[in-house]
């Protein structure tokens, strides 16, 4: 078939506006597979499953809170980036359990949290072994036995960090 100016038709696929009507759909179709294969095979780390269980465990949790400030222990700790951390524990009773748990827990991501068990070396002084922390900002919890003492830590460390009970 001819046309008036006696040039043939072009066919469909040879013109650019068709491929543009056709690449905007198919952007978006592309993304949403992205969207969804995200959201199937990543966790959730910040959702709880059981909100009950976990309201009744932050009672036990302000009550070894009290017990730290009725004991009115302090810590100071450092991190030595990738290999040690240092503890040293002040105890009005001079009493220092034998091991310290020391949980060092990501904001956001729950696979960078760590828990150590620091063991007493005499006169309140703990040390243990840790890998390498990113940088950022973490909580700290200290417990043993009966009580608990947390805070934040910026890494990398300027300064010991020190924990007190929460008043």
């Amino acid at each position: 078939m001819h046309t008036v100016s006696g040039q043939q038709p072009r066919r469909w696929y040879a013109e650019p506006w068709v491929w543009l009507l056709i690449a905007l759909p198919l952007t978006a179709v592309i993304g949403g597979m992205i969207t969804l294969y995200l959201a199937i095979s990543t966790s959730d780390g910040l959702v709880v499953d059981d909100y009950y269980e976990r309201g009744k465990a932050i009672n036990l949790d302000l009550a070894r809170d009290d017990a730290a400030a009725r004991y009115k222990l302090t810590a100071s700790l450092v991190l030595y980036q990738g290999s040690a951390v240092q503890l040293q524990l002040s105890a009005i009773n001079g009493a220092w359990p034998e091991t310290i748990s020391l949980s060092l827990l990501h904001p956001t991501r729950a696979g960078y949290d760590q828990v150590v068990q620091l063991q007493h070396d005499g006169a309140g002084m703990y040390h243990g072994k840790i890998d390498a922390l990113g940088n950022g900002h973490w909580y700290v919890q200290l417990e043993a036995d009966d009580w608990r003492l947390s805070g934040t830590l910026q890494v990398p460390q300027a300064a010991p960090l020190i924990l007190a009970p929460v008043k």
